[in-house]
């Protein structure tokens, strides 16, 4: 049973500044951004500033964010075609990504390519990333960011698709009916998970 702090709703734009922090904390010590990000003392603000490129020209644009009162986490959503980064957009977004990455600007596009072609090529839905601060981990609030884009593959029969990054975020999509395709690394990256979880087929 999920808790009234924990019913999930769309984020607003005013949201933003809010929500790329809870995200960059959330993520601060997360295997693959300590790989792009090796600098822990400048981690959290670089991560702030590639959630706030995310959502405001990625994520807002095209799909949905899921938060709940209190902006403690977030899950973001994109439907069927909205997840590629044309060579444009990568372009656009160059200046940015240079300064959240510096000198790791090329790991990053390299992996970001590599996830790009192990991305399933059927119908989805698409999270790129769910995220919740630390402190508030571990009370349920990732299981339900998740509702909303779970419950709307079930009504739409169509899959979810995301990329696990840790075993702690994996054994969580585990238990939400996620299933491996398979792990992979960029060199020396640490492994990323593709998963996929069928939509629940209802009774009747």
């Amino acid at each position: 049973m999920v808790s009234t702090d924990h019913r999930p709703r769309a984020a607003a734009r005013t949201e933003i500044e809010r929500l790329s922090g809870a995200l960059a904390s959330a993520f601060e010590h997360d295997p693959a951004f300590a790989w792009l990000i090796p600098d822990s003392s400048r981690r959290l603000a670089r991560l702030a500033r590639f959630f706030r490129l995310e959502l405001w020209h990625v994520v807002l644009p095209a799909g949905a964010v899921w938060t709940v009162d209190g902006a403690a986490g977030a899950s973001l959503e994109l439907p069927e075609g909205a997840w590629r980064m044309p060579i444009g957009t990568q372009l656009a977004h160059a200046p940015g990504f240079l300064r959240v990455f510096g000198a790791r600007l090329p790991h990053a596009m390299a992996l970001i390519t590599k996830m790009e072609h192990r991305h399933v090529r059927e119908p989805h839905y698409y999270i790129p990333y769910v995220g919740v601060v630390p402190h508030a981990q571990g009370q349920g609030l990732g299981t339900a960011l998740l509702g909303p884009t779970l419950a709307r593959c079930d009504r739409e029969r169509v899959p979810a698709y995301l990329e696990g990054t840790s075993e702690r975020n994996v054994a969580l999509y585990e238990r939400l009916g996620f299933e491996h395709l398979g792990e992979f690394c960029l060199g020396s990256s640490p492994p990323l998970w593709p998963m996929r979880r069928p939509p629940k087929q209802h009774a009747g």
